[in-house]
Protein backbone atom coordinates (compact mmCIF):
# COMPACT_ATOMS: atom_id res chain seq x y z
CA UNK A 1 0.00 0.00 0.00
CA UNK A 2 2.87 2.33 0.73
CA UNK A 3 4.30 1.84 -2.77
CA UNK A 4 0.89 2.38 -4.36
CA UNK A 5 0.27 5.57 -2.38
CA UNK A 6 3.74 6.88 -3.21
CA UNK A 7 3.23 6.01 -6.89
CA UNK A 8 -0.05 7.94 -6.99
CA UNK A 9 1.56 10.98 -5.36
CA UNK A 10 4.55 10.81 -7.74
CA UNK A 11 2.28 10.64 -10.78
CA UNK A 12 0.26 13.62 -9.57
CA UNK A 13 3.39 15.66 -8.86
CA UNK A 14 4.89 14.72 -12.23
CA UNK A 15 1.71 15.79 -14.01
CA UNK A 16 1.69 19.08 -12.06
CA UNK A 17 5.34 19.71 -12.95
CA UNK A 18 4.63 19.09 -16.65
CA UNK A 19 1.54 21.31 -16.61
CA UNK A 20 3.63 24.13 -15.14
CA UNK A 21 6.85 23.68 -17.11
CA UNK A 22 5.48 23.09 -20.61
CA UNK A 23 3.48 26.37 -20.79
CA UNK A 24 6.41 28.25 -19.22
CA UNK A 25 8.85 26.85 -21.77
CA UNK A 26 6.47 27.55 -24.65
CA UNK A 27 5.88 31.10 -23.41
CA UNK A 28 9.62 31.78 -23.32
CA UNK A 29 10.08 30.37 -26.83
CA UNK A 30 7.31 32.61 -28.16
CA UNK A 31 8.73 35.63 -26.33
CA UNK A 32 12.20 35.00 -27.73
CA UNK A 33 10.72 34.66 -31.23
CA UNK A 34 8.89 37.98 -30.81
CA UNK A 35 12.10 39.61 -29.61
CA UNK A 36 13.92 38.37 -32.72
CA UNK A 37 11.12 39.70 -34.92
CA UNK A 38 11.33 43.15 -33.31
CA UNK A 39 15.13 43.20 -33.68
CA UNK A 40 15.01 42.39 -37.38
CA UNK A 41 12.11 44.74 -38.05
CA UNK A 42 14.20 47.82 -37.27
CA UNK A 43 16.95 46.62 -39.59
CA UNK A 44 14.50 45.81 -42.37
CA UNK A 45 12.90 49.25 -42.01
CA UNK A 46 16.34 50.91 -42.33
CA UNK A 47 17.13 48.92 -45.46
CA UNK A 48 13.70 49.81 -46.88
CA UNK A 49 14.40 53.54 -46.32
CA UNK A 50 17.74 53.22 -48.12
CA UNK A 51 16.09 51.33 -50.99
CA UNK A 52 13.40 54.00 -51.29
CA UNK A 53 16.09 56.65 -51.86
CA UNK A 54 18.03 54.77 -54.54
CA UNK A 55 17.60 57.28 -57.33
CA UNK A 56 21.22 57.24 -58.52
CA UNK A 57 23.98 54.72 -58.92
CA UNK A 58 25.72 56.07 -55.83
CA UNK A 59 22.60 55.39 -53.77
CA UNK A 60 22.43 51.82 -55.04
CA UNK A 61 26.12 51.37 -54.26
CA UNK A 62 25.53 52.64 -50.72
CA UNK A 63 22.60 50.23 -50.29
CA UNK A 64 24.67 47.30 -51.57
CA UNK A 65 27.53 48.15 -49.24
CA UNK A 66 25.17 48.48 -46.27
CA UNK A 67 23.43 45.13 -46.79
CA UNK A 68 26.79 43.53 -47.56
CA UNK A 69 28.23 44.58 -44.20
CA UNK A 70 25.05 43.43 -42.47
CA UNK A 71 25.12 40.02 -44.18
CA UNK A 72 28.80 39.56 -43.31
CA UNK A 73 28.30 40.60 -39.69
CA UNK A 74 25.14 38.54 -38.89
CA UNK A 75 25.43 35.74 -41.44
CA UNK A 76 22.09 36.77 -42.94
CA UNK A 77 20.89 36.83 -46.55
CA UNK A 78 19.39 40.10 -47.84
CA UNK A 79 17.52 40.67 -51.08
CA UNK A 80 16.07 43.96 -52.35
CA UNK A 81 13.62 43.82 -55.27
CA UNK A 82 11.60 46.42 -57.14
CA UNK A 83 7.84 46.49 -57.63
CA UNK A 84 8.12 44.06 -60.56
CA UNK A 85 10.11 41.58 -58.52
CA UNK A 86 13.46 42.27 -60.23
CA UNK A 87 16.56 42.18 -58.02
CA UNK A 88 17.91 45.59 -57.08
CA UNK A 89 20.57 44.49 -54.55
CA UNK A 90 21.56 41.31 -52.80
CA UNK A 91 23.98 40.08 -50.12
CA UNK A 92 24.79 36.54 -49.07
CA UNK A 93 24.98 33.38 -51.11
CA UNK A 94 23.36 30.71 -48.92
CA UNK A 95 20.46 28.40 -49.71
CA UNK A 96 18.14 30.90 -48.07
CA UNK A 97 19.08 33.50 -50.67
CA UNK A 98 18.25 31.04 -53.44
CA UNK A 99 14.85 30.58 -51.84
CA UNK A 100 14.38 34.35 -51.70
CA UNK A 101 15.17 34.57 -55.42
CA UNK A 102 12.83 31.65 -56.15
CA UNK A 103 15.65 29.51 -57.56
CA UNK A 104 16.77 26.08 -56.54
CA UNK A 105 14.82 23.18 -55.09
CA UNK A 106 11.99 23.67 -52.66
CA UNK A 107 13.25 22.00 -49.43
CA UNK A 108 10.50 21.53 -46.87
CA UNK A 109 8.37 24.41 -48.17
CA UNK A 110 11.17 27.01 -47.83
CA UNK A 111 10.62 28.57 -51.25
CA UNK A 112 6.84 28.66 -50.70
CA UNK A 113 7.35 30.53 -47.42
CA UNK A 114 9.73 32.98 -49.11
CA UNK A 115 7.28 33.57 -51.97
CA UNK A 116 4.51 34.27 -49.48
CA UNK A 117 6.68 36.78 -47.60
CA UNK A 118 7.64 38.49 -50.92
CA UNK A 119 4.01 38.70 -51.99
CA UNK A 120 2.95 40.24 -48.67
CA UNK A 121 5.72 42.84 -48.86
CA UNK A 122 4.90 43.83 -52.46
CA UNK A 123 1.30 44.38 -51.42
CA UNK A 124 2.38 46.72 -48.63
CA UNK A 125 2.28 44.33 -45.68
CA UNK A 126 5.31 43.53 -43.55
CA UNK A 127 5.93 40.20 -41.81
CA UNK A 128 4.18 40.30 -38.45
CA UNK A 129 4.76 36.73 -37.26
CA UNK A 130 7.62 34.25 -37.28
CA UNK A 131 7.46 30.51 -36.63
CA UNK A 132 8.05 29.80 -32.96
CA UNK A 133 11.70 29.03 -32.31
CA UNK A 134 12.62 25.71 -30.73
CA UNK A 135 16.10 24.36 -29.92
CA UNK A 136 15.81 22.13 -32.99
CA UNK A 137 14.65 24.75 -35.47
CA UNK A 138 13.97 26.47 -37.71
CA UNK A 139 17.55 27.32 -38.63
CA UNK A 140 16.50 30.54 -40.49
CA UNK A 141 13.44 32.76 -40.48
CA UNK A 142 12.32 35.13 -43.26
CA UNK A 143 11.32 38.71 -42.70
CA UNK A 144 9.84 40.97 -45.45
CA UNK A 145 9.45 44.76 -45.40
CA UNK A 146 7.76 46.82 -48.13
CA UNK A 147 9.73 49.69 -49.73
CA UNK A 148 7.79 52.94 -50.00
CA UNK A 149 5.35 54.98 -48.02
CA UNK A 150 1.65 54.61 -47.50
CA UNK A 151 0.10 52.90 -50.54
CA UNK A 152 3.04 53.66 -52.86
CA UNK A 153 5.04 50.41 -52.83
CA UNK A 154 8.14 50.48 -54.99
CA UNK A 155 9.71 47.18 -53.88
CA UNK A 156 10.50 44.97 -50.95
CA UNK A 157 13.36 44.06 -48.61
CA UNK A 158 13.62 40.34 -47.84
CA UNK A 159 15.78 39.00 -44.99
CA UNK A 160 16.73 35.40 -44.28
CA UNK A 161 18.04 35.57 -40.68
CA UNK A 162 19.98 32.89 -38.83
CA UNK A 163 18.42 31.82 -35.51
CA UNK A 164 21.42 30.16 -33.86
CA UNK A 165 21.70 32.66 -31.00
CA UNK A 166 17.95 32.73 -30.38
CA UNK A 167 17.66 28.94 -30.42
CA UNK A 168 20.65 28.71 -28.09
CA UNK A 169 18.91 31.09 -25.67
CA UNK A 170 15.75 28.95 -25.85
CA UNK A 171 17.76 25.77 -25.23
CA UNK A 172 19.52 27.31 -22.21
CA UNK A 173 16.27 28.60 -20.74
CA UNK A 174 14.53 25.28 -21.34
CA UNK A 175 17.41 23.48 -19.64
CA UNK A 176 17.06 25.76 -16.63
CA UNK A 177 13.31 25.17 -16.56
CA UNK A 178 13.84 21.41 -16.83
CA UNK A 179 16.48 21.48 -14.09
CA UNK A 180 14.15 23.49 -11.87
CA UNK A 181 11.33 21.07 -12.58
CA UNK A 182 13.52 18.08 -11.73
CA UNK A 183 14.71 19.76 -8.53
CA UNK A 184 11.14 20.65 -7.57
CA UNK A 185 9.98 17.13 -8.38
CA UNK A 186 12.80 15.63 -6.30
CA UNK A 187 11.95 17.89 -3.37
CA UNK A 188 8.27 17.05 -3.72
CA UNK A 189 9.15 13.35 -3.92
CA UNK A 190 11.07 13.60 -0.64
CA UNK A 191 8.13 15.38 0.96
CA UNK A 192 5.74 12.76 -0.47
CA UNK A 193 7.95 9.94 0.83
CA UNK A 194 7.95 11.53 4.27
CA UNK A 195 4.19 12.01 4.22
CA UNK A 196 3.67 8.45 3.02
CA UNK A 197 5.95 7.11 5.74
CA UNK A 198 4.15 9.27 8.32
CA UNK A 199 0.79 7.91 7.17
CA UNK A 200 1.84 4.28 6.77
CA UNK A 201 3.97 3.79 9.89
CA UNK A 202 0.98 3.50 12.28
CA UNK A 203 -0.85 1.29 9.75
CA UNK A 204 2.13 -1.06 9.46
CA UNK A 205 2.45 -1.10 13.23
CA UNK A 206 -1.24 -1.98 13.54
CA UNK A 207 -0.82 -4.69 10.90
CA UNK A 208 2.07 -6.26 12.85
CA UNK A 209 0.06 -6.06 16.06
CA UNK A 210 -2.99 -7.70 14.46
CA UNK A 211 -0.78 -10.41 12.99
CA UNK A 212 0.80 -11.10 16.37
CA UNK A 213 -2.58 -11.15 18.06
CA UNK A 214 -3.95 -13.54 15.45
CA UNK A 215 -0.90 -15.79 15.98
CA UNK A 216 -1.75 -16.06 19.68
CA UNK A 217 0.64 -13.49 21.13
CA UNK A 218 -1.85 -11.78 23.41
CA UNK A 219 0.69 -9.28 24.73
CA UNK A 220 1.28 -7.73 21.30
CA UNK A 221 0.40 -4.03 21.18
CA UNK A 222 0.60 -1.22 18.63
CA UNK A 223 3.36 1.12 19.82
CA UNK A 224 3.64 3.74 17.06
CA UNK A 225 2.62 7.18 18.31
CA UNK A 226 2.92 8.99 14.96
CA UNK A 227 0.42 9.56 12.19
CA UNK A 228 -2.84 11.48 11.87
CA UNK A 229 -5.09 11.87 14.92
CA UNK A 230 -7.56 9.33 13.49
CA UNK A 231 -4.88 6.63 13.30
CA UNK A 232 -3.58 7.44 16.78
CA UNK A 233 -7.11 7.09 18.10
CA UNK A 234 -7.45 3.79 16.25
CA UNK A 235 -4.21 2.60 17.89
CA UNK A 236 -5.55 3.41 21.34
CA UNK A 237 -8.81 1.60 20.65
CA UNK A 238 -6.97 -1.42 19.28
CA UNK A 239 -4.70 -1.61 22.33
CA UNK A 240 -7.72 -1.35 24.61
CA UNK A 241 -9.45 -4.14 22.68
CA UNK A 242 -6.31 -6.32 22.75
CA UNK A 243 -5.94 -5.79 26.49
CA UNK A 244 -9.59 -6.68 27.10
CA UNK A 245 -9.21 -9.78 24.94
CA UNK A 246 -6.01 -10.82 26.73
CA UNK A 247 -7.65 -10.32 30.11
CA UNK A 248 -10.69 -12.37 29.09
CA UNK A 249 -8.65 -15.25 27.68
CA UNK A 250 -6.30 -15.07 30.65
CA UNK A 251 -9.20 -15.39 33.07
CA UNK A 252 -10.52 -18.38 31.13
CA UNK A 253 -7.14 -20.09 31.17
CA UNK A 254 -6.67 -19.34 34.84
CA UNK A 255 -10.09 -20.80 35.55
CA UNK A 256 -9.30 -24.00 33.62
CA UNK A 257 -5.92 -24.33 35.33
CA UNK A 258 -7.33 -23.60 38.80
CA UNK A 259 -10.31 -25.89 38.29
CA UNK A 260 -8.10 -28.69 37.01
CA UNK A 261 -5.69 -28.25 39.87
CA UNK A 262 -8.39 -28.04 42.54
CA UNK A 263 -10.22 -31.10 41.23
CA UNK A 264 -7.12 -33.26 41.17
CA UNK A 265 -6.85 -33.50 44.96
CA UNK A 266 -10.42 -34.67 45.70
CA UNK A 267 -10.26 -36.95 42.65
CA UNK A 268 -7.01 -38.50 43.90
CA UNK A 269 -8.67 -39.01 47.29
CA UNK A 270 -11.67 -40.62 45.58
CA UNK A 271 -9.42 -43.00 43.61
CA UNK A 272 -7.55 -43.89 46.78
CA UNK A 273 -10.81 -44.60 48.62
CA UNK A 274 -12.07 -46.75 45.75
CA UNK A 275 -8.85 -48.72 45.82
CA UNK A 276 -9.16 -49.13 49.63
CA UNK A 277 -12.74 -50.40 49.30
CA UNK A 278 -11.84 -53.08 46.76
CA UNK A 279 -10.56 -55.71 49.32
CA UNK A 280 -13.82 -55.45 51.26
CA UNK A 281 -16.05 -56.20 48.28
CA UNK A 282 -17.39 -59.71 47.82
CA UNK A 283 -16.98 -61.35 44.42
CA UNK A 284 -19.89 -60.63 42.13
CA UNK A 285 -21.49 -57.83 40.14
CA UNK A 286 -20.50 -55.24 42.72
CA UNK A 287 -16.78 -55.91 42.23
CA UNK A 288 -17.17 -55.48 38.42
CA UNK A 289 -19.02 -52.17 38.87
CA UNK A 290 -16.31 -51.09 41.29
CA UNK A 291 -13.65 -51.82 38.67
CA UNK A 292 -15.49 -49.76 36.04
CA UNK A 293 -15.91 -46.89 38.50
CA UNK A 294 -12.19 -46.99 39.27
CA UNK A 295 -11.36 -46.92 35.54
CA UNK A 296 -13.62 -43.90 34.99
CA UNK A 297 -12.04 -42.13 37.97
CA UNK A 298 -8.56 -42.76 36.56
CA UNK A 299 -9.72 -41.56 33.13
CA UNK A 300 -11.08 -38.40 34.72
CA UNK A 301 -7.77 -37.91 36.50
CA UNK A 302 -5.94 -38.24 33.16
CA UNK A 303 -8.35 -35.72 31.62
CA UNK A 304 -7.69 -33.19 34.38
CA UNK A 305 -3.94 -33.66 33.96
CA UNK A 306 -4.32 -32.95 30.23
CA UNK A 307 -6.40 -29.84 30.87
CA UNK A 308 -3.85 -28.57 33.36
CA UNK A 309 -1.00 -29.23 30.91
CA UNK A 310 -2.87 -27.48 28.11
CA UNK A 311 -3.61 -24.44 30.29
CA UNK A 312 0.04 -24.21 31.28
CA UNK A 313 1.18 -24.37 27.64
CA UNK A 314 -1.33 -21.72 26.52
CA UNK A 315 -0.39 -19.32 29.28
CA UNK A 316 3.31 -20.00 29.08
CA UNK A 317 5.63 -17.00 28.73
CA UNK A 318 8.76 -19.09 28.27
CA UNK A 319 11.39 -17.78 25.90
CA UNK A 320 12.31 -19.80 22.84
CA UNK A 321 15.65 -21.60 22.93
CA UNK A 322 17.85 -23.26 20.37
CA UNK A 323 17.75 -27.06 20.58
CA UNK A 324 19.04 -30.14 18.80
CA UNK A 325 16.01 -31.74 17.15
CA UNK A 326 17.88 -34.88 16.08
CA UNK A 327 19.05 -35.58 19.61
CA UNK A 328 15.55 -35.05 21.05
CA UNK A 329 13.97 -37.36 18.47
CA UNK A 330 16.61 -40.03 18.99
CA UNK A 331 16.09 -40.00 22.77
CA UNK A 332 12.29 -40.23 22.51
CA UNK A 333 12.46 -43.04 19.97
CA UNK A 334 14.83 -44.93 22.26
CA UNK A 335 12.46 -44.40 25.22
CA UNK A 336 9.37 -45.53 23.28
CA UNK A 337 10.92 -48.54 21.59
CA UNK A 338 10.11 -50.95 24.50
CA UNK A 339 6.50 -49.71 24.60
CA UNK A 340 6.08 -50.32 20.88
CA UNK A 341 7.79 -53.67 21.19
CA UNK A 342 5.33 -54.75 23.89
CA UNK A 343 2.46 -53.66 21.62
CA UNK A 344 3.87 -55.65 18.68
CA UNK A 345 4.51 -52.52 16.57
CA UNK A 346 7.82 -51.79 14.85
CA UNK A 347 9.29 -48.33 15.51
CA UNK A 348 12.10 -47.07 13.22
CA UNK A 349 13.84 -43.72 12.80
CA UNK A 350 15.69 -42.10 9.90
CA UNK A 351 17.62 -39.05 11.13
CA UNK A 352 20.16 -36.63 9.60
CA UNK A 353 23.47 -35.76 11.19
CA UNK A 354 22.32 -32.46 12.68
CA UNK A 355 19.09 -30.45 12.71
CA UNK A 356 18.58 -27.48 15.01
CA UNK A 357 15.46 -25.44 15.74
CA UNK A 358 14.32 -22.59 17.96
CA UNK A 359 11.31 -23.49 20.11
CA UNK A 360 10.04 -23.96 23.66
CA UNK A 361 12.32 -26.07 25.87
CA UNK A 362 12.11 -29.72 24.78
CA UNK A 363 9.29 -28.87 22.37
CA UNK A 364 10.28 -31.57 19.87
CA UNK A 365 10.45 -34.25 22.58
CA UNK A 366 7.12 -33.31 24.17
CA UNK A 367 5.32 -33.19 20.83
CA UNK A 368 6.86 -36.48 19.76
CA UNK A 369 5.71 -38.10 23.00
CA UNK A 370 2.11 -37.12 22.26
CA UNK A 371 2.31 -38.31 18.64
CA UNK A 372 3.95 -41.65 19.51
CA UNK A 373 1.48 -42.21 22.36
CA UNK A 374 -1.33 -41.69 19.86
CA UNK A 375 0.31 -44.07 17.36
CA UNK A 376 0.85 -46.93 19.82
CA UNK A 377 -2.85 -46.81 20.73
CA UNK A 378 -4.25 -47.06 17.19
CA UNK A 379 -1.71 -49.01 15.14
CA UNK A 380 -2.56 -52.74 15.33
CA UNK A 381 -0.05 -55.46 16.12
CA UNK A 382 2.33 -56.13 13.25
CA UNK A 383 2.14 -52.51 12.15
CA UNK A 384 4.99 -50.12 11.51
CA UNK A 385 5.73 -46.54 12.61
CA UNK A 386 8.47 -44.53 10.92
CA UNK A 387 10.00 -41.36 12.38
CA UNK A 388 12.01 -39.08 10.11
CA UNK A 389 13.63 -35.65 10.37
CA UNK A 390 14.87 -33.32 7.65
CA UNK A 391 15.43 -29.69 6.74
CA UNK A 392 12.43 -28.19 4.91
CA UNK A 393 12.65 -26.13 1.75
CA UNK A 394 11.74 -23.03 3.77
CA UNK A 395 14.51 -23.72 6.31
CA UNK A 396 12.27 -25.15 9.01
CA UNK A 397 13.08 -28.30 10.97
CA UNK A 398 10.61 -31.01 9.93
CA UNK A 399 9.83 -34.13 11.99
CA UNK A 400 7.44 -36.64 10.35
CA UNK A 401 5.79 -39.61 12.04
CA UNK A 402 4.00 -41.98 9.64
CA UNK A 403 2.26 -45.27 10.38
CA UNK A 404 0.46 -47.95 8.36
CA UNK A 405 -2.51 -48.20 10.71
CA UNK A 406 -6.18 -47.67 9.89
CA UNK A 407 -5.77 -43.90 9.61
CA UNK A 408 -8.80 -41.61 9.50
CA UNK A 409 -11.24 -40.43 6.82
CA UNK A 410 -10.11 -37.31 4.94
CA UNK A 411 -13.05 -35.23 6.23
CA UNK A 412 -12.19 -36.12 9.83
CA UNK A 413 -8.44 -35.37 9.71
CA UNK A 414 -8.84 -31.71 10.86
CA UNK A 415 -10.70 -32.97 13.96
CA UNK A 416 -7.65 -34.83 15.26
CA UNK A 417 -6.00 -31.63 16.50
CA UNK A 418 -9.09 -30.36 18.29
CA UNK A 419 -9.53 -30.74 22.02
CA UNK A 420 -11.39 -33.81 23.22
CA UNK A 421 -11.57 -35.05 19.61
CA UNK A 422 -12.65 -38.71 19.45
CA UNK A 423 -13.44 -40.32 16.15
CA UNK A 424 -16.59 -42.50 16.14
CA UNK A 425 -14.54 -45.66 15.54
CA UNK A 426 -12.21 -44.95 18.48
CA UNK A 427 -14.62 -44.06 21.26
CA UNK A 428 -13.52 -47.04 23.40
CA UNK A 429 -9.78 -46.38 23.07
CA UNK A 430 -8.27 -45.09 26.34
CA UNK A 431 -7.27 -41.44 26.34
CA UNK A 432 -8.53 -37.91 26.98
CA UNK A 433 -8.43 -36.59 23.42
CA UNK A 434 -6.01 -33.83 24.47
CA UNK A 435 -2.66 -35.28 23.42
CA UNK A 436 -2.48 -33.92 19.87
CA UNK A 437 -4.22 -30.69 20.92
CA UNK A 438 -1.49 -30.06 23.50
CA UNK A 439 1.18 -30.94 20.92
CA UNK A 440 -0.39 -28.53 18.43
CA UNK A 441 -0.44 -25.76 21.04
CA UNK A 442 3.24 -26.36 21.88
CA UNK A 443 4.10 -26.15 18.18
CA UNK A 444 2.09 -22.94 17.76
CA UNK A 445 3.65 -21.24 20.80
CA UNK A 446 7.06 -22.27 19.45
CA UNK A 447 6.34 -20.48 16.19
CA UNK A 448 5.80 -23.68 14.21
CA UNK A 449 2.84 -25.83 13.26
CA UNK A 450 1.60 -29.40 13.47
CA UNK A 451 -0.14 -30.98 10.49
CA UNK A 452 -2.06 -34.24 10.10
CA UNK A 453 -2.55 -36.03 6.79
CA UNK A 454 -3.03 -39.40 5.21
CA UNK A 455 -0.14 -41.79 4.67
CA UNK A 456 0.13 -43.87 1.52
CA UNK A 457 -1.16 -46.48 0.94
CA UNK A 458 -2.98 -46.28 4.28
CA UNK A 459 -2.37 -44.91 7.74
CA UNK A 460 -1.73 -41.53 9.31
CA UNK A 461 1.14 -39.05 8.90
CA UNK A 462 1.81 -36.31 11.46
CA UNK A 463 4.30 -33.59 10.44
CA UNK A 464 5.88 -31.11 12.84
CA UNK A 465 7.58 -27.95 11.59
CA UNK A 466 9.68 -25.80 13.94
CA UNK A 467 11.48 -22.53 13.10
CA UNK A 468 15.11 -22.95 12.14
CA UNK A 469 17.78 -21.80 14.54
Amino acid sequence: MRRRLLAVLMVLMGAAALLLCVPLADAYARGRTEHLLLQRRSEAVRFADLADRTGTGADRAELAAEIGRYAQLYGADVLVVDAAGATVARAGAGPALEALTETGADAGGTRAAAADARHRALTGRSTDRLPTLRPWGPARVRRAQPVGRDERVSGAVLLAVRTDAARRDVAVRWSLIAAGAVAAFAAAALVAAGITRWLMRPLLDLDRAVEGLAAGSLQTRAVSGTGPPELRRLRRHFNAMAQALADSIGRQRDFVADASHQLRNPLATLVLQLENIEPHLAPGPGRAEHGRALEEAERLEELLDGLLALARVESAAVELHEQDVVRAVRERVRAWTPVFGAAGVELTATLPGELRARALPDAAGRILDAVLDNAVKFVPRGGRVEVGARRGADGTAVVRVADDGPGAPADQLPLLLRRFARLPAHQNVPGSGLGLAIADEIARVSGGRLGVGANEPHGLAVELRLPSA
